[in-house]
């Protein structure tokens, strides 16, 4: 018997304001409300809402939370701030053992700490991974000095994303509050009252566009969205749904765990080498890296562009003069270029940009040229 899939705490609200629900790495969704298209260019024009909620949201707290992280995350995690955040891979053994492999990407954030001075630090996952990096860590614990959570279901996570997202929140916070919001930089945190209620906030832009991350508690969301929605409405925020996130995040070259990123990955190959600090460091997996570093080898990840809206899928063949040279990982039709693009894995000889190539698309090859990501840059 299937698992009744998960809700968020805003399920009710989608559903009643036209929300075509979908199944979502287990999570009830709306993958649209109306049109994509129209989605995606509202958050590219003035902001989209998005709720994120289905994405794991992990809690480290303790003396010991940062030397833990340290020997358990690709990205350097000595030396961050209070108020820092940074965008790193998660690496271990998936369930029932074998090779270390990359479980998930993730950014991890240092909060304000306790009161005792002990650090606080919050991971972000991705919604499909979140139990198996959960069992990982888990399984990791050390005896004492670390307390690790899942608060994922205890809380609600709202997107407000494009050129006037900082506007429509800013409105809803008091003028100290709103200073701090409106000066964060990217990836940066800070705490704010948004229309009444306690929310952590941060400014990733994991969408492809600019932006602010909400955290609020469970019983906070309807409340917050209903207040983000009344205000950004006039301007032109559109409540979005996972087709348009998708269709952003394209544009913006953004990889994606399952698509770009898999388990056995090369992150330098695939553009993620920031998320990776091999120098005097021990984690899962760094010995492989490091090899990977210092002797690059297989295909590399690159931007496609079509002359035509025609759209390739994942899976896609890529070919040179009748060879195969790659896979698609990711395509689309791209509404702020009016065309189809698409992400690819490449072999090295053939990821020059302006290299001409042909991708197949029901069974007909496309015409194609590498071209450099991301594709859309924000103004």
């Amino acid at each position: 018997m299937s698992q009744p899939l998960l809700e968020t705490p805003l399920c009710r609200w989608h559903e009643s304001h036209g929300g075509r629900m979908v199944d979502f790495a287990g999570w009830k969704m709306p993958v649209q409300y109306g049109s994509i298209v129209e989605e995606h260019l509202a958050t590219r024009r003035a902001a989209g809402l998005f709720d994120v909620s289905h994405m794991g949201r992990l809690t480290v707290a303790g003396p010991a939370a940062i030397d833990w992280l340290e020997g358990l995350l690709t990205r350097r995690v000595a030396g961050i701030e209070p108020g820092q955040a940074r965008y790193t891979l998660v690496t271990g053994q998936a369930p029932g053992g074998g090779d270390v492999v990359i479980l998930d990407d993730a950014i991890v954030a240092r909060d304000e700490d306790a009161a005792d001075g002990s650090p606080r630090l919050s991971l972000v996952v991705n919604a499909s991974n979140r139990e198996r990096v959960v069992g990982w860590l888990s399984s990791r614990l050390p005896a004492a000095g670390v307390r690790f959570a899942d608060r994922t279901f205890q809380t609600a996570m709202i997107a407000v994303q494009g050129p006037r997202a900082v506007d429509v929140v800013t409105g809803l916070a008091n003028a100290a509050d709103a200073e701090r919001i409106g000066g964060l930089r990217p990836y940066r945190t800070a705490v704010a009252s948004i229309a009444g209620h306690r929310a952590g906030v941060s400014r990733s832009g994991y969408t492809g566009e600019d932006g602010v991350e909400l955290v609020v508690d469970a019983a906070a969301a309807e409340p917050v969205w209903n207040a983000l929605h009344a205000a950004g409405r006039p301007v032109g925020l559109a409540a979005c749904g996972l087709g348009a996130r998708d269709t952003l995040r394209l544009e913006a070259g953004m990889p994606l765990y399952g698509h770009e990123l898999r388990e056995e990955s090369d992150p330098f190959a695939i553009g993620l080498g920031l998320g990776v600090t091999l120098d005097g460091r021990t984690f899962p997996g760094a010995e492989r890296f490091a090899d990977l570093r210092a002797h690059p080898r297989g295909r590399v990840r690159v931007g496609l562009a079509f002359d035509s809206k025609r759209t390739a899928r994942e899976g896609s063949s890529v070919r040179q003069g009748g060879r195969e040279v790659g896979t698609v990982t990711s395509g689309s039709f791209a509404p702020s270029l009016d065309r189809a693009v698409a992400m690819a894995l490449v072999d090295r000889d053939a990821s020059a940009p302006g290299t001409q190539l042909d991708v197949v698309v029901r069974e007909v090859p496309q015409a194609a040229h590498v071209t450099p990501l991301p594709f859309h840059r924000r103004a």
